[in-house]
């Protein structure tokens, strides 16, 4: 996904994290954290050079979720970025009470 050309001309692509970020916003997310992990992992087996990223989002669209529903709710909004420019994205969601974040 690439932000529209401005008046100057052509803006260049959002950065990965940037990305996710934004596209994350649906969740309406209380708090949202964020880490660029790749250079971690750069050159391991079975990696293409996609990012590697670890999130910690809270939102309270999660409430009622199980896990596996919860991370099916990030990678509908995330998933076509896999697995060329998004490699790995560990993940960490949950809801306000379970944060403390009321």
């Amino acid at each position: 996904m690439t932000t529209p050309a401005s008046p100057s001309g052509p803006v260049a692509p959002l950065l990965l994290a940037d990305e996710v970020r934004a596209r994350l916003q649906a969740l309406e997310p209380h708090a949202l954290d964020l880490r660029d992990d790749s250079a971690r992992h750069a050159g391991h087996a079975g990696s293409n050079g996609g990012g590697h990223l670890v999130l910690r989002i809270v939102s309270p669209q999660f409430d009622g979720l199980g896990t596996v529903a919860r991370h099916r709710r990030i990678y509908a909004l995330v998933g076509d970025l896999m697995p060329n420019r998004l490699h790995a994205l560990a993940i960490t969601a949950l809801t306000p009470a379970e944060s403390g974040s009321h």
